[in-house]
């Protein structure tokens, strides 16, 4: 049996031996053009396994649960218990805030009553009830303020420029422009 490339294999026909070299060819080709790429690409996919590989045991590390070892039935009772635990504290620190938005929104509530009586007590004596209105709602921010966060007070803001509008076409610039009549080409001539 000789192994070279000598003679044809008796035992292979001439166009399995052509299908062979074409194929040789062409991954030839295919690796002298792209060789360098796929050698960078096979050596990044075999990295990418490997980091992913070594977070997969880091995992199985710290739950044993999930590498099939049995947890004592203590270790269980005490988890479920402390999150059992965690989660009633939490609910009791959500009821505590819903209370005291409750409560400030029964304040508001009040103190808008309290207002609106105000109001229609000065219209039956026949006073202007403005001025009270104004003195009613700094009360009413004063309290506010005073069981809570301190908001900033707004400035009263003024326009920029007067009563400048650039839609309006009057005040601002010296450009008086004004559209064309319309119609088109047949009524300018």
């Amino acid at each position: 049996m000789d192994l070279g490339r000598g003679a044809p294999d008796l035992g292979r026909p001439a166009l399995e031996e052509e299908g062979i070299q074409a194929l040789q060819q062409s991954v030839g080709s295919l690796l002298a053009s792209y060789g360098w790429y796929l050698l960078f690409a096979c050596i990044a996919v075999y990295l990418l396994v490997q980091k992913l590989a070594e977070k997969r045991r880091a995992q199985r590390r710290n739950r044993p649960e999930a590498a099939g070892v049995p947890l004592e039935p203590d270790e269980v009772v005490r988890r479920q218990e402390a999150l059992a635990a965690a989660r009633f504290r939490m609910q009791e620190e959500l009821n505590e805030q819903a209370e005291k938005f409750k409560e400030k929104q029964r304040q508001l509530e009040e103190e808008k009553r309290r207002q609106k009586i105000a109001i229609w007590e000065s219209i039956q004596e026949g006073k202007s009830y403005k001025g009270n209105l104004k003195l009613n709602q700094q009360e009413i921010e004063s309290a506010a303020s005073a069981s809570s966060t301190v908001p900033k007070p707004k400035p009263n803001k003024k326009p920029l420029r007067g009563g400048y509008n650039p839609l309006s076409g009057e005040g601002g610039g010296t450009c008086a422009w004004r559209p064309g009549r319309r119609g088109g080409p047949s009524s300018s001539g």
